[in-house]
């Protein structure tokens, strides 16, 4: 798992933001493997509630996606994810998101928002 040009190091808090996807898995997994702390966050959250999670876990790095699914229909997070940050005392440097093509409006901040298939073909 990368934070912006180098690897996250053990004791990095990683705050995982996602829906029930494969991908969910991987990053605890790979949080695991080197040593990362990480925050499980429910998808269901308001903006409101994931700031508070992320001031309570100070974390370098959040992974998401663009969209969930529930009921057949898409749940956007991406966009719960960035008025979350901007209302954070102590938001994430980098966030890796899980592009799965569902919010095709998704907005994608420079220099903070990783994209996961460009990092995982990087490996």
């Amino acid at each position: 798992m990368l934070i912006g040009r180098r690897a996250s190091v053990a004791g990095d808090r990683v705050l995982i933001y996602m829906p029930m996807i494969a991908e969910a898995a991987f990053a605890m997994l790979a949080c695991a493997r080197i040593g990362a702390i990480h925050s499980v966050v429910f998808g269901g959250f308001a903006a409101a509630s994931l700031a508070t999670r992320i001031d309570d876990a100070k974390p370098k790095l959040m992974v998401t996606s663009d969209a969930g699914m529930r009921s057949g229909k898409p749940v956007p997070y991406k966009h719960l994810v960035d008025e979350a940050i901007r209302l954070a005392a102590n938001p994430p440097r980098q966030v890796i998101i899980v592009n799965r093509g569902i919010d095709a409006a998704m907005p994608v901040v420079a220099g903070r928002d990783l994209d996961y298939a460009t990092l995982r073909a990087r490996t």
